[in-house]
């Protein structure tokens, strides 16, 4: 049995990532490793239904309230779905963790940002992804990936998309050990060389 190892992929809207982690998960898989992909919010069973609300519900909804209802995501799925998963020695990649809280509700919303912080981690348990990817990208850019088909998050506006992309790179510059950024911009091949070198570093 191999070491586990917790993953996180994070980026604005349209940066990317998705294609990147699933590229990574074959890769791995194609060496022999154990691999669970899995996301945030919506990971199987009660956080699907956390995702449902958070992405699509057409209702008025605190910035507060959207906070505690991503960190109550967050709870079960470290405690049942990625801690024993890297007790056996999975690599698991998750698409978003308590990263974007601190962009998006942080960053994008306002809200105070030691205060999420400690939040995380209760809501972690202390616990930290051994490695993060930030796929960088102007806004711009991001929107345009997008397009029309927005959900809540996505269709919060320019302006907002910004603040979360800076908040990406200043978690970046405060954690550079944890945190690697790589610019989305070029190909999907060369992106995923990136996050290969990268990872080589990581696993046996």
């Amino acid at each position: 049995m191999g070491k586990g190892l917790f993953i996180t992929f994070e980026g604005v809207d349209g940066c990317g990532k998705t294609t990147q982690i699933n590229l990574l998960s074959e890769y791995l898989k194609e060496r022999g490793y154990e691999v669970l992909l899995t996301r945030e919010p919506g990971s199987k069973g009660l956080g699907e239904k956390l995702r449902e609300i958070l992405l699509n519900y057409d209702g008025e909804v605190s910035d507060r309230c959207e906070s505690f209802l991503f960190l109550a995501d967050r709870a079960q799925h470290i405690d049942i779905i990625v801690n024993p998963a890297v007790n056996t020695g999975k690599i698991v990649l998750c698409d978003r963790h308590t990263d974007s809280t601190v962009a998006y509700q942080g960053y994008g919303r306002g809200l105070n940002i030691d205060t999420i912080n400690h939040l995380n981690s209760l809501a972690t348990n202390g616990k930290k992804p051994d490695l993060t990817f930030i796929f960088d990208i102007d806004t711009k850019t991001s929107m345009q990936r997008v397009g029309k088909n927005q959900d809540r998050m996505e269709s919060a506006g320019i302006e907002f998309q910004t603040r979360v992309r800076n908040g990406y790179l200043e978690i970046a510059k405060q954690e550079p050990e944890r945190v690697k950024v790589i610019d989305s911009t070029k190909s999907i091949e060369e992106i995923h060389k990136n996050v290969i070198d990268i990872i080589k570093n990581y696993i046996n």
